[in-house]
């Protein structure tokens, strides 16, 4: 029997914490970089909160107010937007190239990235997929080759981009999510085959990414050059110490460590509130993870429990990716540490995927 509850205070309070930390991180994270390109410190901490915690916020109670079921006869429909909006990057006029990527579509002075609703789109249409196929997932011919082919077109969105680190992120996600799913032991050795040879293809195909393992491998290797970032940010975790330097304290952000407010963020959060401080990001999402995993586990359905776990796990992957990378336990993969990094529309799209959460934890067996 299906029955009405409160929203779960446990992760609506986990969820408004890490967005308040990331906003306070933030606002030290882009100062300089505020000051160098605007004369003004908190340009940056101001679109963030006006471009992407607002909105978010407000999606965040729009989809805690949306029956979750009615997202499973709109996940196909928003696939399609999401690949549409992907072609739109490489449409000159519509589409930024940075750093020689094309990840972004800009409309005026709002810039916005696909890739980040893609994620969303893609996770969605995923949890009501497996639905539809929980009987089948055994099989081959019915589960894992279609998986395998609905995965390969959206990789190759990414590919083009290119936005390996997403990609990496996002499949990732699906994998874990085939898997608790109901894949077999012989389906999860065949994934974890494909997306090896994938990452190795990718990873051999472009110079900057074979560097970037090369300097996971060496951190010393090219300290000037390839090596740069991951030195400098090292330097960063070390001078943070077991306590920091304090808010706003941080050295290395001025000038010296790429993207501070960015993929470098957590760099700057452990220089700035130390060993002890960072542990305790850390621990907030391994609490944001533990708490929509209990929800998941509450869920009346299977779409409610896949697309719980989905949404849960895409935002901890990315953390934890982020994290691993830039403390130099993995290589580097350029995605932003999620709820913390500067980009408005990641952020706004984080809390509809909470608020949706919050609407599946409404509602329990």
């Amino acid at each position: 029997m299906v029955q009405r509850y409160a929203y779960d205070p446990v992760f609506f309070a986990l969820t408004l914490l890490l967005v308040g930390v990331g906003l306070f991180m933030l606002a030290s994270a882009s100062m300089n970089l505020s000051l160098l390109r605007f004369q003004y410190p908190y340009y940056y901490i101001l679109h963030q909160i006006l471009f992407g915690a607002l909105p978010g916020l407000v999606l965040l109670v729009l989809s805690a107010r949306t029956p979750y079921r009615f997202w499973k006869k709109a996940a196909f429909p928003l696939l399609l937007v999401a690949l549409g909006l992907m072609v739109l990057v490489f449409i000159p006029g519509i589409g930024i190239t940075h750093g020689g990527a094309q990840r972004w579509i800009a409309w005026g002075p709002i810039s916005f990235q696909p890739s980040e609703f893609l994620k969303f789109a893609f996770v969605m249409y995923l949890a009501a997929w497996l639905e539809s196929r929980v009987r089948d997932i055994s099989s081959f011919t019915l589960g894992l080759l279609p998986f395998l082919i609905i995965s390969g077109v959206i990789a190759s969105f990414l590919i083009l981009q290119p936005d390996v680190g997403t990609l990496s992120v996002l499949m990732a996600t699906a994998f874990a999510l085939f898997t608790v799913s109901g894949a077999t032991w012989r389906q999860i050795i065949v994934m974890i085959l494909v997306g090896g040879v994938l990452l190795g293809v990718l990873a051999v195909a472009e110079p900057y990414r074979l560097n970037r393992i090369i300097t996971f491998l060496d951190p010393a290797h090219d300290p000037q050059g390839v090596g740069y970032q991951i030195r400098q940010a090292l330097i960063a975790i070390g001078s943070g110490g077991l306590w920091g330097r304090g808010f706003a304290l941080s050295r290395q952000k001025f000038s010296y460590l790429p993207e501070p407010m960015g993929d470098s963020i957590f760099a700057v959060i452990a220089e700035e509130i130390g060993f002890v401080g960072s542990m305790g990001i850390v621990i907030l999402f391994i609490f944001f993870y533990v708490r929509g995993i209990h929800i998941a586990r509450g869920a009346p359905d299977l779409f409610g429990k896949f697309l719980t776990t989905g949404f849960i796990l895409l935002i901890v992957i990315q953390a934890f990716v982020n994290i691993a990378a830039i403390s130099g336990l993995g290589p580097l993969t350029g995605i932003p540490l999620s709820f913390m990094s500067y980009g408005g529309s990641a952020l706004a799209l984080t809390l509809a995927e909470a608020g949706i959460i919050l609407n599946i934890s409404k509602t329990k067996t």
